[in-house]
């Protein structure tokens, strides 16, 4: 009985030990220590605390803590993470987003639900809510001046490139009509308060503009998101036809490389610094009073080191203006220096490396482009 059960600790060490079931077989965190019995794969913590909500699907239990019986090691041994992914990962649409351990929970899952629950990637070929081309539907969008959430109507479609969204439900004009190939979409839910929510964002005459909206269904958002993802694909294929489906894939919708308070003076480095919440969108770093704001209260291009920008870490010597946050950093261009101050020296780390990965970077023609238009508007 002993020897038995020996040898099954053995054995699920062994298959533990394998390469391929090293990282989460969903969110690729390194380290799993939890696994589905019925399912075959290695998860982590957070995705293990997912899978135990699909308990119809998935029965889940600690390597670590948990008693494994004979037949259930050999079950993982016969399976194990590049099995099952063959089978519930076979046919992913290449504009589909498949999220990480850096994620938010909706997100992943929902790419748990999609993929053992519906079994939405398991045949070739196969009629999914977000490959229509076209999606119809109500969002709860929060207004611009009032901050309540209202539902909205949204049509996104692949015919005409476009997002649109009305404020009647028999409304026969849109409020807005957005080309699909200037919109960015990302999950905030610590932002907007939801943990369903989604910021769109899109180009307005060359100036960012936010819309915040969310949807009581995680299925629901998580499907509009990607419909907004393969709407993008199809349009840039379209508009780029020698360009491969992963150049395509890596142009579409992506997360801020950061976001945050930091303070900030005026363009004289005199003035008081102000408080203000920046967003870095690749080489766009844009401030709002209010991190809820539609609209930026100001945009500095961030362009690369060999056209004469830089990060340096400090203010310059003799700075003026009141601050009250004293780890400081300067964003040096060819036409002058931004000067921000950050609360904590882990911010300011942080926002140096994010600065340094963009700076680090060279520039596609489109960005010669935005930034004469940065400086035309200068």
């Amino acid at each position: 009985m002993a020897g038995g059960k020996e040898r099954s600790m053995k054995t699920l060490k062994e298959v533990w030990r394998r390469a391929e079931n090293s990282l989460c077989a969903d969110c690729g965190k390194p380290d799993p220590d939890w696994a589905s019995s019925t399912l075959g794969v290695f998860i982590c913590l957070s995705c293990s605390g997912i899978h135990r909500n699909i308990p119809s699907i998935s029965k889940v239990k600690s390597l670590k803590m948990d008693h494994w019986d004979d037949a259930q090691v050999q079950f993982l041994a016969k399976h194990g993470n590049a099995v099952t992914k063959a089978i519930y990962e076979a046919h992913i649409p290449i504009y589909y987003y498949q999220p990480t351990y850096n994620d938010c929970q909706v997100l992943r899952e929902q790419w748990i639900r999609a993929k053992y629950e519906r079994k939405e990637f398991t045949e070739p070929g196969k009629q999914l809510p977000y490959s229509d081309g076209v999606k119809e539907g109500i969002l709860w969008k929060r207004g611009r001046d009032n901050g309540q959430f209202l539902p909205r109507k949204f049509l996104l479609s692949e015919r005409e490139g476009c997002l649109k969204y009305f404020t009647k439900q028999d409304a026969k004009e849109p409020k807005i009509n957005v080309k699909i190939d200037v919109i960015n979409a990302t999950f905030q839910p610590v932002k907007i308060g939801n943990p369903n929510g989604l910021q769109i964002t899109y180009l307005k005459d060359n100036k960012t503009r936010n819309i915040f909206v969310y949807h009581e269904s995680g299925k629901e958002v998580v499907d509009w998101f990607n419909a907004i993802r393969s709407v993008q694909f199809h349009y840039l294929k379209v508009a780029f036809p020698i360009a491969s489906d992963n150049e395509i894939k890596n142009r579409l919708t992506r997360n801020f490389l950061k976001e945050g308070y930091m303070e900030k003076t005026g363009p004289k480095q005199r003035e008081a610094f102000k408080k203000r919440w920046f967003t870095l969108d690749h080489r766009r770093l844009m401030y709002f009073k209010d991190p809820l704001d539609a609209f930026a209260k100001g945009e500095v291009f961030v362009g690369s080191r060999e056209n004469g920008y830089s990060i340096q870490k400090g203010l310059p010597s003799g700075t003026q203006g009141n601050f009250s946050w004293h780890y400081g950093l300067t964003i040096v261009t060819p036409d002058r220096e931004y000067l921000f101050t950050c609360e904590t020296e882990t911010d300011q780390l942080d926002w140096i490396a994010a600065f340094t990965s963009v700076i680090t970077q060279a520039m596609t023609p489109q960005e010669y482009a935005i930034e004469a238009y940065f400086k035309f508007k200068s």
